[in-house]
């Protein structure tokens, strides 16, 4: 009866206990809640690091302590506080911490606490910090640790990102040291180190001294490469890559320089370069370039769509190192215009072989073949074309591309078709700077093809030529903001001697500009269709604005001009003008845009729709 009682009478405590004690039962028993207060000091730049410093703030709420705990918590938030301090200069701080008015450091006080401090009472913390005068560097020096690497530190000039009369904030120091080791190993000493780092604080001047010793260590030039991992690629082939660094002076660009020559190969997942951390027996510095493969095989689909054009698909099978030397064998088919009249379709089925590590390893074979029919409004195509191109890059940013190409088939209109043969030479061009693929956000691209063909039919033959530019502004720093630009121009030079109509110039669509039908603006025929011109100028203008996370928007406006003269003219410039939305994926974005002819032409719908993967350029 008694315990029944005193059980009833301890229920009836909890129910009418007030919220304090309520919260205190659901806490560990002899915890001891606290609410820490950090004073603004008077450096208002400071205020927000010291709070996000504070373990008192930090582990208030899910690492609750008893009495004990919290002065032992509070006696360690000086230390924490301080480095903040010195990360900026203020080298003199004095932190002062009090529980319930009392300074932490009390003798006694955790007993008092845990004996006086009601349950559920939430006792106050109070952090004062004062930054003290902020301290400057005063003497930077650099010394090397023998006489033999005196010349190798008297070149690398003043430490960057720090001087003297700065304020004497701790990360540069760190920030400066690593940069000069990085300047050591630029300068051709991969195993330059730091022997010493010596920090004074004069508290009297209020100024920092700073003195490096240096081990620049012996100038090396780099051993044979060594290839590790699991890999079915020619040994022989990587080798004709990575040997070109041997004998050559050690240099960090020249390392990553091949890293990516191998990454450009297509055939691995990744590569990494390591350089040893000692030199072998004839003073060479070793490296070893570990790489992973790629599936050998893979299959994929696009999708798109454009109001003026229908939709389109592509589907492909990628062989990857056909034949062991990195070869990549592409097989692809491409259909658009599916509308609900499948004759309107058109179709390309294609085989494309690339075959790198030709003649001095820096030249790629390009074979390319495919049959081909298109049903367009200025012209109907029956085609099989083939192409034999060497590309080799030169430097980092430029590509040369030569080779002889060939088609043959039947062009015309309304069924009545005329047989053509066409040989020609490519030679192209690329320079590029950019930063991504599918979406630039800084750089230039650039291209220039000029295709001399010869109608083995007909006799003579014409000229043609194409040049691109495309730019890319950060107008924020960060992506958010970019402005893109691109423009275009053609010309075909002889084609007073008849050029047939799949090689003449037309603009509209997307990729060109949006609004329009597809190749509908320039010259019409006597029934309205396109025919094509010997001149082309377009040019486009896009504000891309990330709006949250992976949502985007874009503002465009494009322009274009096809003339009957091979030179590039203005007299008839169609313009068009619209909104796009961007979604972010982990391959590219996802667009959509809807655009409008700001002059309507005859067969034009009143508005465009474009669905795609990657920018429109």
């Amino acid at each position: 009866m008694k315990q029944t009682l005193r059980l009833f009478l301890l229920l009836l405590a909890l129910v009418l206990a007030p919220p304090s004690w309520a919260q205190q039962a659901d806490r560990a028993p002899g915890t001891l809640p606290y609410a820490t207060t950090i004073l603004p000091t008077e450096v208002e730049a400071l205020d927000g690091p010291l709070a996000e410093a504070s373990r008192l703030r930090r582990l208030a709420g899910e690492a609750p302590v008893d009495a004990f705990g919290l002065v032992s918590r509070a006696l360690g938030e000086a230390p924490l506080l301080d480095e903040v301090l010195r990360a900026e200069g203020y080298w003199a701080g004095q932190i002062a911490v009090r529980i319930a008015g009392e300074p932490a450091d009390t003798p006694g006080l955790a007993q008092r606490l845990a004996t006086t401090v009601p349950p559920g009472t939430e006792v106050p913390v109070e952090v004062r910090v004062t930054p003290g005068p902020r301290y400057s560097y005063r003497r930077i020096t650099l010394r090397p640790n023998t006489a033999e690497g005196a010349e190798a530190v008297r070149a690398l000039g003043d430490p960057p990102g720090i001087a003297a009369g700065d304020p004497a904030r701790a990360g540069p120091v760190l920030d400066a040291e690593t940069a000069l080791l990085g300047r050591l190993r630029i300068a051709g000493f991969p195993l330059a180190s730091v022997v010493d780092r010596e920090v004074l604080v004069n508290h009297e001047d209020q100024a920092m001294d700073v003195t490096w010793t240096l081990a620049p260590g012996p100038a090396a030039r780099f051993a044979q490469p060594e290839i590790a991992g699991d890999t079915a690629v020619s040994q022989r082939l990587l080798a004709r890559i990575t040997n070109r660094l041997a004998g050559e002076p050690y240099a960090p660009e020249a390392l990553e320089r091949t890293r990516r020559e191998l990454l450009r190969l297509s055939v691995f997942d990744s590569v990494r370069a390591r350089a040893g951390d000692r030199l072998d027996e004839a003073g060479q510095l070793p490296v070893t370039f570990t790489v992973s493969d790629r599936p050998r095989n893979a299959l994929g689909a696009t999708v798109a769509y454009e109001t003026n054009y229908g939709p389109s698909t592509s589907l492909y099978y990628e062989r990857r190192n056909l034949f062991g030397h990195a070869e990549l064998l592409r097989l692809e088919l491409v259909a658009s215009r599916l509308g609900a009249d499948t004759d309107e379709a058109n179709l390309r089925l294609g085989a494309n072989l690339r075959r790198p590590g030709l003649i001095d390893g820096r030249t790629t074979l390009v074979l390319d073949v495919a049959t081909v029919r298109e049903r367009l409004d200025a012209y109907d195509r029956d085609a099989v074309t083939t192409s034999a191109l060497l590309e080799r890059p030169f430097g980092e940013r430029w590509v040369l591309q030569a080779g002889p190409t060939f088609e043959t088939g039947q062009i015309g209109r309304d069924g009545n078709f005329d047989p053509f043969t066409l040989a020609g030479f490519v030679m192209g061009a690329r320079f590029d700077t950019t930063n991504a693929s599918l979406d630039p956000r800084s750089g230039y691209r650039a291209s220039l093809i000029v295709v001399p063909y010869a109608d083995i039919a007909e006799g003579g033959g014409f000229v043609r030529t194409v040049g691109t530019l495309r730019s890319y502004f950060d107008l924020t720093g960060g992506g958010g903001t970019v402005l893109a630009l691109r423009g275009s121009v053609g010309s075909l030079v002889g084609a007073d001697r008849g050029v047939p109509l799949d090689k003449r110039f037309y603009a509209g669509g997307g990729g060109s500009v949006r609004g329009y039908a597809y190749q509908s603006i320039g010259p019409r025929d006597a029934q309205g269709r396109p025919d094509g011109g010997s001149s082309l100028v377009e040019g486009s203008i896009e504000l891309r604005q990330r709006v949250t996370g992976n949502i985007g928007m874009v503002a465009f406006l494009d322009a274009g001009s096809v003339g009957q003269t091979e030179t590039p003219s203005l007299d008839e410039v169609r313009y068009g003008a619209g909104l796009g939305v961007r979604y972010a994926t982990a391959i590219g974005p996802l667009r959509l845009d809807v655009a409008l002819p700001l002059q309507r032409q005859d067969g034009d719908d009143g508005y465009g729709l474009y669905v795609g993967l990657g920018q429109a350029f």
